[in-house]
């Protein structure tokens, strides 16, 4: 199960040829220990729900990164 905190940020790639990638960053969790549902702004300023799927990374905030070393 994906996991992610406030502040990791989600790449979503393109589904179809020449369809651009997704940029995004979880400013709120709504589900259990992590999981699914994210609030995530975009890159392009629209905030929604994302429940992500196998086209989606979750790329660890910096400080949540040092934390696991």
């Amino acid at each position: 199960m994906m996991s992610a905190s406030v502040g990791d940020r989600f790449v979503v790639h393109g589904r179809t040829v020449g369809s651009p990638e997704r940029h995004g960053v979880v400013i709120e969790i709504r589900g259990a220990d992590g999981g699914p549902p994210y609030v995530v702004r975009w890159d392009d300023g629209h905030e929604g729900l994302f429940f992500p799927s196998c086209d989606s990374l979750v790329e660890l905030h910096v400080a949540r990164e040092t934390a696991r070393v």
